[in-house]
């Protein structure tokens, strides 16, 4: 009898490294299948520009990158900027975190090739990096063909810089965060805009934003797409049935009250359930929900990239099969 399940244990443990097997293998085949996509695009590093122009050059550089320079400012202001010896040690400081031009570009090419997969019609933006006065509420800006991406925000959760910053801010100003702000920030030009005001529309539309940056980065751990730590995720994952019981009890799924996005999408310390678990939480929980519904959606159901961008948020949750499970 001890053999038998001795038998019994050895060829379950051998399935399951043969799913484990056939799973990776499928997963390199695909990544190489992606890395193989012919992806160039424009980098420019107006940040290094910037850094080393002399007063002199200032017409040069307003004809270089005009995306820049607002015709209504006048040249005394950008002449104090070149000279600010504040500006000069943030320069300083963005040069040193991001010295090589390839440490930027490869990340993103990464990103762009991923894009290009799931999305066949994306064209890549010409990038422009530069620095933003630490503008960190606005770390990436797509508009039209132009992205561009102010490095002062990821110079490291700890930078002296960044003091007197919340900490559910620094948390994700270092460099790891650049690929997936930018694949957010393209993302939101792909999914369709929130189709009314309840509280599901708000969580699941965030969902399919995160859920790209997840095909996107497929190497990035799901803490870093969301942008938790792995204390904060794992708090999630834990908690995830208990925060899924409050919604449905508290009905607020349906609901439109406009206090809800702070309480469970905007960025703060902890969610707001008003119970004793909130010091404990990680902000942004609601996001956290929506991206499980809709990966539980993209589970079950046979959609294309570019129907789940503008998919009903009804639709999507009724049809998800989401059903959270106690993990603790």
């Amino acid at each position: 009898m001890q053999h038998f399940f001795k038998s019994i244990l050895f060829i379950k443990c051998l399935i399951i490294s043969l799913v484990l097997s056939i799973l990776v293998s499928c997963t390199s085949k695909l990544e190489k299948e992606i890395q193989s996509i012919p992806m160039d695009f424009e980098l420019h590093r107006f940040d290094k520009k910037f850094a080393t122009a002399h007063i002199e050059d200032l017409a040069e550089l307003k004809e270089a990158y005009p995306i820049f320079f607002n015709p209504s400012i006048e040249d005394e202001f950008w002449i104090e900027k070149i000279q600010d010896t504040l500006q000069i040690e943030l320069e300083t400081e963005v040069l040193d975190v991001f010295p090589k031009d390839e440490d930027l570009y490869n990340p993103l090419k990464n990103v762009f090739q991923h894009i290009k997969y799931y999305f066949p019609h994306f064209d890549a933006p010409v990038v422009y990096t530069s620095t933003t006065d630490v503008a960190y509420e606005y770390k990436v800006i797509l508009a039209g063909e132009d992205m561009v991406i102010g490095l002062d925000n990821y110079l490291g959760k700890d930078h002296y810089f960044y003091e007197g910053i919340q900490r559910y801010f620094t948390q994700n100003m270092h460099p790891a965060r650049i690929p997936i702000d930018v694949s957010v920030e393209i993302a939101r030009h792909f999914v369709a805009p929130i189709q009314d005001r309840t509280f599901l529309s708000e969580i699941l539309y965030y969902g399919k934003l995160l859920y790209m940056a997840e095909l996107w980065n497929p190497r990035a751990s799901d803490a870093l797409i969301i942008g938790y730590t792995d204390e904060q995720w794992q708090w999630a994952i834990e908690n995830e049935e208990d925060i899924w019981r409050y919604f449905i009890e508290k009905e607020i799924l349906y609901s439109t009250d406009s206090n809800l996005k702070q309480r469970f999408i905007d960025d703060g310390p902890f969610s707001k359930f008003y119970l004793e678990i909130d010091n404990e939480s990680p902000g942004r929980i609601g996001m956290y929900i929506g991206w499980k519904i809709v990966s539980s959606y993209m589970k079950h159901n046979k959609v294309s990239f570019d129907e789940l961008a503008i998919l009903d948020a009804d639709l999507i949750f009724k049809n998800s099969k989401y059903k959270p499970r106690k993990n603790k």
